[in-house]
């Protein structure tokens, strides 16, 4: 059974500057479950089939349009419906008032009343991904992330592969640390995932024989990175004499994470291979495959071309 995350309304609330219209007492206690957001329409029709009311409920301009058109009687009869259907939360956005009845029938039932001065369109969008990277199914696998050349690596392979050596002389050569040992992957959205480290060994990484160092002290500010987007998986293996290894790059590997296929590759590991600068090629070159040009396949092309097999 999937594990199901939330936070508080109140941390939302801060977050999004949102003015509290009206809370009850038990506000600090209120949790948001999902990322997903409604703007009620339906609803305040007096649809109510498929409502949820674990969702944020956003009404703007067009619905309080629409209230406003209603007969008195007819529009407190349909707030009441809808307030009494308990939504977790209701934040009017833009130009859209607190209507009387609205916030009669919140006191009433005690259903939290917020306000944002930011349009609807983009407020929903900056609600659902805020939502989205607090609420998103995650895991933590044992792992090294890195940012190189703007792509995220996520270095897996067994203890003393040489993961956080090869860290180190990244960063070094001018990229930076997300985390070492264990990272925190969490799936954003259905194409992203990113991953952070855990709070207590952030910014550190372990190399053996010398111990812990802190990468932010040693290195600067710059050498470091809260979060980052996982671009690329990279498995790092000790080399198996006679094993075949793909020498083309011909072969499109994945890693499923979360229910996404994330691109990975294979790299064997033996003294006198520079990791750091086989890695930044893989960086390189993985950012010129998602920019449509891929090597291995051109000079497939070009070697089918001179067979005569084109």
């Amino acid at each position: 059974m999937q594990e199901v995350y939330s936070i508080p309304l109140s941390q939302l609330c801060e977050e999004f500057s949102l003015e509290k219209v009206y809370v009850p007492e038990h506000f600090e206690e209120i949790m948001i479950t999902t990322p997903e957001i409604s703007r009620p329409g339906l609803a305040l029709a007096g649809f109510f089939e498929i409502f949820e009311a674990a969702r944020v409920q956003i009404i703007g301009y067009a619905e309080y349009r629409y209230l406003e058109t209603l007969p008195p009687e007819v529009r407190k009869q349909n707030i009441t419906n809808y307030i009494n259907a308990n939504p977790v939360a209701v934040v009017h956005s833009g130009s859209a008032p607190v209507m009387e009845e609205m916030l009669e029938a919140a006191a009433r039932v005690g259903v939290p009343l917020l306000r944002s001065q930011e349009k609807t369109s983009p407020l929903m969008a900056t609600m659902i991904a805020s939502l989205n990277n607090h609420l998103g199914p995650r895991i933590t696998r044992h792992g090294v992330l890195v940012e190189v050349y703007g792509e995220g690596l996520l270095l897996l392979g067994d203890s003393g592969v040489g993961k956080s050596e090869t860290a180190i002389e990244l960063v070094k050569r001018g990229h930076r640390l997300i985390a070492d040992d264990a990272v925190e992957i969490k799936r954003v959205s259905s194409k992203t995932l990113v991953g952070t480290a855990p709070d207590i060994i952030r910014h550190y990484v372990e190399l053996r024989g010398i111990g812990i160092v802190d990468v932010r002290r040693l290195f600067g500010m710059g050498a470091v990175k809260m979060t980052e987007r996982i671009d690329l998986i990279i498995n790092l293996e000790t080399w198996v004499q006679g094993k075949m290894y793909d020498r083309l790059g011909l072969d499109e590997e994945t890693t499923n994470i979360l229910g996404l296929e994330i691109p990975s590759i294979t790299i064997p590991v033996k003294p006198g291979r520079n990791l750091a600068i086989i890695l930044e090629i893989a960086a390189m070159n993985n950012r010129q495959k998602k920019m449509g040009y891929n090597t291995a396949e051109e000079f497939n092309k070009k070697l089918m071309g001179q067979m005569g097999l084109d």
